[in-house]
């Protein structure tokens, strides 16, 4: 019998503590547009995105992540993958369809680091109102209708304080992850690591930090745009609504251009996405980086993530 597989990130599921705020942020600001609206949850996606939603949003009493979800590559790999992690010690959940508005039938768990995962395959694609839609059978909703507009939903940035070599085991051997690049320590051991399913360089990115206000923490979800001049239009939309933001600069791992944003309702980071390279080869060999070569992987050029305030903001992952 094959290995059940993940197929692509699917959706964050994001509480606040103030709703129009964040509401406002990412509708307005982001330019997401908004698939439903039930029992105080808001669905939101990319014009690009096909699926329900890339976004679930709900007001609670702070900002925190409730879990990130995935989508398996067949209807039985959720079952094979429920059976999996119980036979490897898991707690698993196993969550009726449609207790997420669009998913259906899932599974959800906590990585050793904390961070709680949700497995799903079916997902409702919903049709778009003819005032939203694209001309483009190809494509859902008009783009630049609003906001800075992102195309689709690229990755998610975790960070925890525990367990982090059990945790990067268990996101490549029980969930088949691929290492893309890593960062070791002085003694060789990875203190952060870019992962995926796909041919991204990332999908998840896992980064230790020893120093943080609880163990499993969001650093920040991603959008991903076109090109460039995408993310200096994003820069100066941003401006004109006073928000703050770091960038534009360019990684050196992923080789991506980005500039980050803080949801001021949740405290959310959101990364503003382009360039990069994809991975197509089936022995791809794990970039490694030193220590010492850090700081030019995390800026090979630009506004320097580690010189900003903004950069120490995390938000609790439950």
């Amino acid at each position: 019998m094959s290995k059940p597989e993940l197929a692509k990130l699917g959706y964050v599921a994001l509480v606040t503590p103030d709703l129009n705020k964040s509401l406002w942020f990412f509708k307005e600001i982001i330019g997401l547009e908004e698939t439903a609206c039930e029992n105080g949850v808001h669905y939101l996606r990319a014009y690009g995105d096909f699926g329900h939603h890339t976004l679930s949003i709900e007001e609670g009493e702070s900002g925190y992540v409730k879990h990130v979800g995935w989508r398996t590559k067949k209807r039985e790999d959720v079952n094979l993958f429920k059976e999996a992690l119980i036979n490897a010690g898991v707690n698993v959940e196993f969550v009726q369809a449609g207790s997420t508005k669009g998913i259906g039938e899932s599974i959800r768990f906590q990585l050793p680091s904390g961070h709680t995962f949700e497995l799903y395959y079916d997902m409702e694609k919903p049709i778009v109102e003819e005032h939203r839609r694209s001309v483009l059978k190809n494509q859902p909703y008009k783009a630049w209708a609003k906001g800075i507009s992102p195309r689709r939903f690229d990755h998610v940035n975790i960070h925890s304080t525990i367990h982090i070599k059990e945790t990067y085991d268990f996101l490549l051997k029980q969930l088949g992850f691929n290492m893309r690049e890593y960062v070791v320590d002085d003694e060789d051991n990875i203190m952060a690591g870019w992962m995926s399913v796909t041919p991204l360089v990332h999908d998840v990115a896992f980064i230790a930090k020893p120093t943080l206000p609880t163990p499993a923490r969001l650093h920040h979800i991603s959008y991903w745009s076109d090109d460039s001049q995408d993310i200096l239009r994003a820069a100066d939309i941003l401006k004109e609504n006073g928000l703050q933001f770091i960038g534009p600069g360019k990684h050196g791992v992923s080789q991506a251009l980005y500039l980050y944003v803080i949801d001021p309702g949740s405290g959310c980071r959101v990364e503003l996405f382009t360039g990069g390279y994809l991975i197509f080869e089936p022995d791809w060999e794990p970039v490694k980086w030193t220590l010492d070569e850090r700081a030019l992987s995390n800026t090979y050029w630009g506004d320097t993530v580690q010189d900003k305030e903004l950069n120490n903001l995390t938000i609790e992952a439950k």
